[in-house]
């Protein structure tokens, strides 16, 4: 509970969830947050903002738990594989089928690779016959890691009811900047070495 991310994830989540929330606790805890000598307990959180996302109990069954929302962000920090099957759980409406979740996420993909490489797996396969596999086979390390960053925020646009035509102008927005920022950086043409 230290990092500035992690401050602002619990006080966003409280305004949202919380009408008793104080605000003006938050924006002392966010000006401190990040820095050397800030440290933040669940119980000084709890006490000073009024927070209900979080129940801390002190004795014999006791410990600190966390509304679902909250216990799943501090869980998918942990684990990226766990973050990935959440990220693709909750944006798969209840009441698809197998077979239109396959489309689903057909469609989303050639969207996503629409937004990074400009085309869709179809038409990359129909000008490179003879390639074994895929776009994402041949795609460089810094176009992965966009990719998988483009997928994460893609969850979050579907989330906020972007339809999809707005989600691939955003999303190649961020890929192009993204892009920029990869190949200009020293540390990953060491890693190619």
């Amino acid at each position: 509970m230290r990092s500035r991310t992690t401050v602002e994830f619990l006080g966003i989540w409280e305004q949202l969830n919380n009408p008793n929330f104080k605000g003006v606790e938050f924006d002392s805890f966010m000006y401190d947050a990040g820095g050397n000598s800030f440290t933040l307990s669940p119980s000084k959180w709890i006490q000073a903002t009024n927070a209900i996302g979080i129940i801390s109990k002190q004795g014999n069954n006791g410990g600190t738990f966390a509304h679902k929302d909250i216990a799943f962000e501090f869980a998918s920090w942990v684990s990226s594989g766990f973050k990935l099957y959440l990220i693709k759980e909750k944006s798969i409406p209840p009441t698809l089928s197998k077979n239109k979740i396959i489309f689903m996420y057909a469609d989303e993909a050639d969207m996503l690779n629409m937004a990074l490489f400009g085309m869709t797996a179809k038409q990359w396969r129909n000008e490179n016959p003879k390639e074994e596999g895929n776009i994402r086979d041949t795609a460089t390390i810094e176009q992965l890691v966009v990719l998988s960053n483009m997928e994460s925020i893609n969850s979050i646009l579907i989330h906020q009811g972007l339809q999809q035509s707005q989600r691939l102008q955003q999303l190649n927005n961020i890929a192009i900047t993204q892009m920029k920022s990869l190949m200009g950086n020293k540390q990953i043409a060491k890693l190619k070495k």
